[in-house]
């Protein structure tokens, strides 16, 4: 079992930047491929970038360029850097593991971002 614990969310304004950070709680987190997934109200859960247990990474169309996603498994954290914010950029962001042998899926609590003037 593992334990995500997301932080780092707020209000910001167009424009600007935030850094959210996953915790994990497990011994082996560099066997985890990590992501970052999002969800606005009335809108489905939708990938927003991962990154593999290898570093290689993959980001949503609507973030390219602007969302870097990066991890430190000596740490057992993830992070997803924000720049350049939209509006509809918020939402509720959460992290997600996937043990890369079995599978089994983690989700965090979810943490708040709301981007508006």
């Amino acid at each position: 079992q593992v334990q995500l614990v997301e932080s780092g969310g707020g209000l910001v304004q167009p424009g600007g930047s935030l850094r959210l950070s996953c915790a994990a709680s497990t011994r082996v987190f560099s066997t985890y491929h990590m992501g970052w997934f999002r969800q606005a109200p009335g809108k489905q859960r939708e990938l927003v970038a991962r990154i593999t247990t290898d570093g290689s990474t993959h980001y949503a169309d609507s973030v390219k360029g602007r969302f870097t996603i990066s991890r430190d498994n000596a740490a057992k954290m993830a992070y997803l850097q924000m720049n350049g914010l939209k509006p509809e950029d918020t939402a509720v962001y959460f992290c997600n593991a996937v043990a890369a042998v079995s599978g089994n899926i983690y989700w965090g609590q979810g943490t708040q971002v709301t981007v508006s003037s």
